[in-house]
């Protein structure tokens, strides 16, 4: 009876998380947003007057242990190109940080605050577990992410044995 009861615990006790969205941790480790950030990609156009700049096609995008790949990348500049203020990434967006992994759509990041937010079918995989989900918010100061909007895992209830 204990061993049919957990599963049902755990079935019930993540239907609020559903609904409201869930933390997690991502990454083994903190991420130092002041780092440099490496991007590498097969094309680039520079706007001076607008102050951004457009990679395309196999972008990969590195800071510390942190790694980004995606079909384009907006870079924002701050003003007087002072460093970058945001990124925003599109076209099968992966975000890899230790042994996580996370896909999506899209995929902002603010520098400053040190957030990436992933929108449109969000995939996070942690060894053999997955969540997915409409969004995903990375805090990468603290390692931990944020997930919302018809947030979906499945629960194994483990051996009995």
């Amino acid at each position: 009876m204990k061993s049919l009861l957990l599963p049902i615990f755990l079935f019930f006790s993540a239907l609020p998380l559903a609904a409201q969205g869930t933390n997690v941790a991502f990454g083994t480790i903190r991420q130092d947003t002041r780092l440099p950030v490496e991007v590498t990609a097969d094309n680039l156009a520079v706007d001076q007057a607008t102050g951004t700049a457009v990679f395309t096609d196999n972008v990969i995008i590195g800071q510390g242990e942190m790694r980004l790949s995606a079909a384009r990348v907006l870079v924002v500049y701050r003003d007087k190109n002072t460093g970058i203020a945001r990124l925003e990434a599109t076209g099968g967006v992966t975000l890899v940080s230790g042994q996580d992994a996370a896909e999506s759509e899209r995929a902002d990041y603010d520098i400053d605050t040190g957030e990436i937010v992933m929108s449109g079918n969000v995939l996070l995989s942690q060894g053999q577990n997955a969540i997915s989900s409409n969004t995903m918010t990375v805090n990468l100061s603290e390692g931990t992410a944020r997930m919302s909007g018809r947030v979906k895992t499945i629960l194994q209830p483990g051996s009995n044995n």
